[in-house]
């Protein structure tokens, strides 16, 4: 393996990580609530779909700022270009099956990951090893054997 290093960006990754653990601290202990992506979106849809809104204000905020924080990003450096190998039927896939997944696991990637792992929750470590574990088996099956 061998690391791309006009590509490698240690510190912008390491600014980027001190912000999300920034970001899901304060939101835990400002408001006793994980900042878990999944949770959020469909707390606010099942809110939208109810005509419930004005009790999400919060989570609406957290919505929109991951929403602006790349035009934002943009006014000081360019966004990578992105690039995918994959088609759209492949993604569209892969999609459905990590909101399968997130729905059987209780939680996506940010709310155990992140929030999960620093409580120590053993619920969280285990939905980590499970996700990590996929992810690796997936790539190795289509890499390696397709």
């Amino acid at each position: 393996m061998t690391i791309d290093y006009a590509h490698f960006t240690p510190w912008a990754s390491l600014f980027g990580g001190v912000v999300i653990g920034l970001s899901a601290s304060i939101y835990v202990l400002g408001l006793g609530r994980i900042a878990g992506i999944a949770g959020i979106v469909g707390t606010t849809l099942q809110a939208l779909l109810h005509g419930s809104l004005r009790s999400q204000g919060t989570r609406i905020a957290f919505l929109v700022g991951m929403v602006v924080a790349a035009p934002v990003w943009i006014l000081f450096r360019p966004l990578p270009p992105m690039t995918s190998v994959a088609g759209i039927g492949t993604l569209l896939v892969a999609g459905l099956l990590v909101g399968v997944g997130t729905r059987m696991g209780n939680g996506c990637t940010s709310g155990h990951g992140v929030c999960g792992l620093s409580r120590f929750s053993l619920r969280s470590l285990a939905n980590v090893a499970a996700f990590m574990g996929a992810g690796v088996a997936a790539v190795y099956v289509l890499k390696h054997l397709l």
